[in-house]
């Protein structure tokens, strides 16, 4: 891949169902080490939220070695310096994942969110559903 590394933000739910779902969503994790993951305080906040839901049945040890030893050598925690001055998306919720990413200066935002997916671009910051990104990886990884 090109000597600069790219910057990506992933929603809440695409990096949940890389982790515990199998599929292509889970190969977004293994080139984990070809891109810098972002995140905010409220962004990882709301990840560790939802590692504690009773579904994924997952034990403080559990999570705090995953956050440890899977994701968080390959993150970088961002302050949000950027504000959009009006909500950007219908669901406000998803709007963090923008400021993020523009405070960030991220190449990439990840979802599977059909209203953040229909914005297509912000700031010059593409939005891709994972497949599309799975399948830029394999383009960048081959040259």
């Amino acid at each position: 891949m090109g000597k600069k590394e790219l910057r990506v933000v992933l929603d809440t739910n695409v990096l949940v169902s890389a982790l515990f779902f199998k599929g292509e969503l889970s190969k977004l994790l293994f080139p984990l080490k070809k891109f810098i993951l972002l995140f905010s305080e409220e962004t990882l906040n709301e990840f560790i939220k939802v590692l504690h839901y009773p579904k994924f049945s997952l034990t403080e040890d559990e999570i705090e070695y995953l956050l440890q030893f899977e994701i968080l050598p390959y993150s970088k925690i961002v302050e949000v310096t950027f504000k959009f001055d009006k909500e950007i998306c219908p669901n406000k919720d998803d709007q963090k994942f923008l400021e993020l990413a523009v405070s960030a200066k991220a190449n990439y935002i990840i979802t599977g969110d059909k209203d953040l997916l229909n914005l297509k671009e912000i700031n010059k910051i593409k939005i891709l559903s994972p497949k599309e990104f799975l399948s830029l990886l394999k383009k960048k990884i081959k040259h």
